[in-house]
C-alpha cells in the first residue's frame, strides 16, 4: 500500500471538514423555513425547493445549503473508516479473529456513544419536547441495533445516533466479507447495495430502511477500502495546485448536478468523497501561506474533537434551537456553535478517562 495517499494530518482535516458539515446540518434542517435534505429518501420537492431559493437568494441561503448538503459529511466518515481499517488490518501480518475484532470495535463505538447518550437523555428529560422512550428503543440504542427496527425515523433518538448502528454493521461486513478478499468482493457489494435502491420508491419507506443500514453506506465505505489499496489508480492526487483546484471545482459542480435526479443522486456520496479529498489537497497547496495555515489549523482541530462533537451536538441543539425557531435564526446558530465546540472539548477530556478496549 502507498503510505502517502493520505497522511494522518490530512485524515484529521477531512474529519474536521466532515463534522463541520454534519453538526451544522443537524441544526439547520430542523428549522421550518429552511430547505430539507435528501438523505435516506429522494424527494423531488426538496430539489425544486433548493432551486427556487437559489434563484431568489436571501439571508437564509447559507442555512439552505448547509441543510441540503451538510449531511454528506457522513459518507466522508465512512470513506475514512474503511481507509483506516484497510491500512491497519489489510496489510498486517497478524490475522484479526472475527469475534475479537467485532467486540473491540463495538466497545470503541460504545465508549463514544454512551457519553453522548447520557448527556442527551439528562437534558432531554428537563427540556420541553421530551422524547418518550420505550424499553426496546433504549436497549436498541445501547446494543446499536435500532437501525434494524421498523420505521427507524421513529425509533432512533437522538437522530444522529443512527451512525453507531451503521458503523457496527460495516465493521461486521468488513471483517466477514471484505477483509483480505479480492477487490471484486468490494465492488460487487457496492454495485448490489446501490443497484437495489434504483428499484425502490424514491419516497418510500423501503428505501428509507435500506439506507439506514450498511447497504446505504456501502458505496463510500467500499471506495475508502479500494482507495487504501489502489489509491493512485482510482483518484488523481499527485497534481499541482491548479489541477487540484480544478478537480475540486468540477466534482463540486457534479455533486450539485447529480443531486437533481434520483438515478444520479445514488452516486453523490462518491462524488462528495472525491471533492473532499481534492479540497483538502487544495488547501494544503494554497499559495497564500497564512490562509492555508489558518484553514488547516481549524480543520485539524475540528478533526481532533470530531468524535466528541458528534456525540454532544444533539444535546446542545436541543437547548439552543428554540432561539432560532423564535426568529433569531443566526443568533441561535452562533450560540449553538460556540456551546457545541466548547462542550466537545470537555467531552473529549471525559472520554480520555474511559479505558480503551483491547483487541
Amino acid at each position: 500500500m502507498n503510505k502517502d495517499l493520505l497522511t494522518r494530518s490530512e485524515c484529521n482535516a477531512l474529519r474536521g471538514l466532515a463534522i463541520l458539515g454534519i453538526f451544522l446540518h443537524n441544526y439547520c434542517h430542523w428549522l421550518n423555513p429552511v430547505v430539507k435534505e435528501n438523505e435516506y429518501q429522494y424527494f423531488q420537492h426538496n430539489v425544486d425547493w433548493l432551486a427556487q431559493v437559489s434563484a431568489h437568494i436571501d439571508a437564509l441561503y447559507p442555512m439552505h445549503l448547509l441543510s441540503f448538503f451538510g449531511h454528506y459529511g457522513v459518507p466522508v466518515f465512512l470513506f475514512l473508516s474503511a481507509f483506516g481499517l484497510e491500512r491497519k488490518y489489510g496489510s498486517s501480518s497478524e490475522t484479526a479473529p472475527a469475534g475479537s475484532f467485532v467486540r473491540y470495535h463495538f466497545l470503541k463505538l460504545f465508549k463514544m456513544m454512551i457519553v453522548g447518550f447520557i448527556c442527551f437523555i439528562l437534558v432531554d428529560a428537563i427540556t420541553p419536547g421530551r422524547w418518550h422512550y420505550t424499553v426496546a428503543q433504549i436497549v436498541g440504542q445501547l446494543a446499536m441495533v435500532n437501525n434494524l427496527y421498523p420505521s427507524p425515523d421513529h425509533n432512533i433518538w437522538p437522530g444522529p445516533f443512527w451512525f453507531f448502528g451503521l458503523m457496527l454493521q460495516l465493521y461486521i461486513v468488513y471483517r466477514l466479507l471484505l477483509y483480505r478478499r479480492h477487490w471484486g468482493w468490494t465492488v460487487a457489494l457496492m454495485v448490489v447495495c446501490t443497484g437495489v435502491q434504483l428499484f425502490l420508491d424514491p419516497e418510500g419507506e423501503p428505501l428509507n430502511r435500506w439506507r439506514y443500514n450498511f447497504m446505504g453506506g456501502m458505496l463510500p465505505f467500499g471506495l475508502g477500502l479500494l482507495f487504501a489499496r489502489y489509491g493512485e489508480k482510482i483518484m488523481l492526487i499527485r497534481m499541482n495546485f491548479g489541477s487540484m483546484l480544478m478537480c475540486w471545482v468540477v466534482t463540486s459542480f457534479l455533486i450539485v448536478a447529480a443531486s437533481e435526479s434520483f438515478w444520479s443522486w445514488m452516486i453523490v456520496p462518491v462524488l462528495v468523497c472525491y471533492a473532499s479529498v481534492y479540497f483538502i489537497k487544495t488547501v494544503e497547496q494554497l499559495p497564500w501561506q497564512r490562509l492555508s495555515h489558518a484553514l488547516w489549523y481549524v480543520l485539524e482541530w475540528l478533526g481532533s474533537v470530531s468524535a466528541a462533537l458528534f456525540v454532544i451536538h444533539p444535546t446542545i441543539r436541543k437547548i439552543f434551537i428554540p432561539i432560532s425557531r423564535q426568529g433569531d435564526m443566526y443568533a441561535g446558530l452562533l450560540l449553538y456553535v460556540i456551546a457545541a465546540l466548547g462542550a466537545a472539548w470537555l467531552v473529549k477530556e471525559v472520554m480520555r478517562k474511559i479505558p480503551n478496549p483491547k483487541l
